[in-house]
């Protein structure tokens, strides 16, 4: 199976890249996430998941193993396919896929388009278990600051702020802070520093 791509990014897309890897162009299919992630024109890697059908053989890319990892869980469910979970990971970030199934956040899951009540609430059981033993999470303990921030991330990005500026505006912001801080005082924090 292959595993990884590395090599020149030839072509970009908000669904899918192509890469050429040494005289090969290899046609991957990535969420809006590792889109985000990906500059134009560069040597890029991505972690890939190689799905193998009668009738195709498709590859999906993701910028960071735990994208791909949640990707691969998400499959194992019934009735989620690649396209509802490449959806899912357009949606949310790994992190608040992750964070949701932890905290039966049915509601969260359910918002992404495609998604019912009765698969939202199959994905939250079936995986809430296999999720907290995802290897590329293990370092990163659940807290309302993860959420909060990714919130405020989200929320920034709606109101045009580029996502990686963003992020370091809320990390020096939750460095500082003394104590918790809301999701609506972190973003007033990071629009009064930002602006």
């Amino acid at each position: 199976m292959i595993t990884q791509l590395q090599g020149k990014l030839v072509e970009k897309n908000p669904t899918y890249v192509v890469i050429d890897c040494q005289g090969v162009g290899y046609f991957v299919n990535i969420s809006l996430n590792t889109y985000s992630a990906l500059s134009e024109g560069e040597a890029i890697k991505l972690y890939t998941y190689l799905q193998v059908r009668e009738d195709a053989h498709t590859l999906y890319g993701f910028f960071s193993k735990a994208e791909r990892e949640v990707f691969v869980l998400l499959l194992s469910v019934s009735g989620v396919g690649a396209g509802t979970a490449r959806t899912m990971l357009s949606s949310l970030t790994a992190a608040q896929v992750r964070n949701a199934i932890v905290a039966g956040e049915v509601a969260t899951i359910q918002a992404v388009k495609g998604i019912g009540a009765k698969t939202a609430q199959r994905i939250v059981l079936d995986l809430k278990d296999k999720i907290l033993k995802l290897q590329d999470f293990q370092d990163e303990a659940i807290s309302p600051t993860n959420t909060y921030k990714e919130e405020a991330l989200a929320a920034l990005e709606v109101l045009g702020f580029i996502r990686k500026q963003a992020e370091k505006t809320i990390d020096k912001i939750l460095k500082t802070a003394e104590n918790d801080l809301s999701v609506e005082e972190l973003i007033k924090q990071a629009l009064k520093s930002m602006t």
